[in-house]
């Protein structure tokens, strides 16, 4: 290439500013591009058990609910647990899920401890769509993993939030750490 270097001007790109700034992540293209993203219409979590444990970001399967990686995540290591059963609030599950996904939730945190070493977790529902869940049709429970040292500027003033490991990473550590049913401590 001969001669200087044009550099283009942003403020001649047609966009409205806002208050976010990117953090790209071109490794989420396996998604879009491998016909992951299921329909607007099917429910994710029901789609999850009928696919690979790394297809489907599954750490642990049990025999009422399921544990998997959050596909847009708060931090790393952020879990999901669900019902197999397609209900929409934890007043619809039954005895055995509600059991089941409390005993999961137990367990996912031990483990979570002894993979990541953190501090505390965000443990919680959030019960249809005017509560904030995402996916209000199916219920879900969320584990975050939380550190002392993960409040930075990133998240505060920058409004981005950097994930220091792949999901399929993070997904693999999370299950071999896992314990085998029926294993003392599950």
């Amino acid at each position: 290439m001969d001669g200087p270097v044009e550099v283009e001007s942003s403020e001649d790109f047609a966009a409205i500013p806002d208050a976010f700034q990117r953090l790209w992540t071109p490794h989420r293209m396996v998604y879009i591009q491998g016909g992951e993203q299921p329909h607007i219409d099917e429910c994710p979590f029901c789609r999850a058990p009928s696919l690979s444990d790394e297809q489907g970001l599954i750490v642990a399967r049990g025999t009422h609910a399921y544990v998997l990686l959050n596909l847009f995540p708060y931090n790393s290591g952020h879990l999901l647990v669900c019902p197999y059963r397609h209900v929409a609030t934890y007043d619809l599950a039954t005895p055995e899920e509600v059991e089941e996904i409390g005993t999961l939730t137990q367990t996912a945190m031990r483990v979570l401890q002894a993979v990541s070493r953190c501090d505390g977790f965000n443990i919680g529902m959030n019960q249809g769509r005017v509560a904030g869940a995402g996916v209000a049709g199916h219920l879900h429970q969320h584990i975050v993993p939380r550190w002392m040292s993960d409040s930075n500027f990133f998240p505060i003033i920058a409004r981005t939030k950097a994930l220091p490991q792949l999901l399929g990473e993070v997904r693999a550590e999370i299950q071999a750490a896992w314990p085998v049913a029926g294993a003392p401590g599950q």
